[in-house]
């Protein structure tokens, strides 16, 4: 067998990739693909962390007639739906699993202890960190770079519907320019929308290694813990 590049890491999931064309929702046979690549990474011995968004199912700007801390935790309720379909797919695989909230739910999940997730961790379990940081103001991009830091995970694995960086949104700019390797400083000064500016310093600041890439191919994820150079690498 191959050697893995990674042996552990943090896998950020947006809301929309569970969604797939529906736009909305959890659609069954996508969260089935990306569930069956991640048991696959299991299966090779890596350690695997997931931060889940909730755009499938509510996002701030829904909300702009709410005052923002109401629309923020309904995200965060929104991102706990998410986390459970992810546990019931991964474990419905045969994948054991952890669901854990930075806002205690003890009936669906166990509060998120940094130390309890480490363990989990090392027995093989996969860890689904749901509602974000548990703080309004602050994304599920700056939750899985936070918890990327505490779990001290190699990397983390950003899964976009877009297959890199770009110097530009290339849905819209036909001439933007794909990036291979960028730095983070890079990112900020060019105001790239790669993740939100906090997630972004705080990745920096914590050297912790960023692997962009297009999740419509579910199995860019094993590719990247292989090494293989898919998408962007930011450092």
């Amino acid at each position: 067998m191959s050697e893995v590049k990674y042996k552990r890491i943090l896998l950020k999931l947006s809301g929309e990739a569970l969604a797939g064309d529906n736009k909305t929702g959890v659609y069954a046979d996508v969260i089935g693909r990306i569930c069956d690549e991640i048991k696959k990474v299991v299966d090779l011995g890596v350690q695997v962390g997931i931060v889940v968004g909730g755009g499938n199912f509510w996002r701030g700007r829904y909300g702009h007639q709410m005052e923002r801390t109401t629309s923020d935790y309904m995200g965060m309720l929104a991102t706990t739906m998410n986390g459970l379909a992810l546990q019931d797919t991964l474990e419905a695989r045969g994948v054991k699993t952890r669901l854990q909230t930075a806002i205690e739910m003890r009936q669906i999940a166990e509060p998120y202890i940094k130390r309890k997730a480490i363990k989990h961790l090392e027995n093989g379990r996969v860890v689904i960190f749901s509602c974000g940081t548990g703080n309004p103001y602050f994304t599920t991009d700056t939750a899985a770079a936070l918890r990327a830091a505490e779990i001290d995970a190699e990397v983390i694995l950003l899964a976009k519907t877009i297959d890199g960086v770009y110097s530009a949104d290339p849905k819209v700019d036909k001439s933007a320019v794909k990036y291979d390797k960028i730095s983070y400083l890079d990112i900020l000064n060019q105001d790239l929308k790669v993740m939100d500016s906090t997630a972004t310093s705080l990745c920096r600041d914590n050297n912790i290694p960023l692997r962009v890439f297009a999740i419509e191919k579910p199995e860019n994820i094993v590719k990247v813990v292989m090494g293989e150079n898919i998408g962007t690498v930011v450092e």
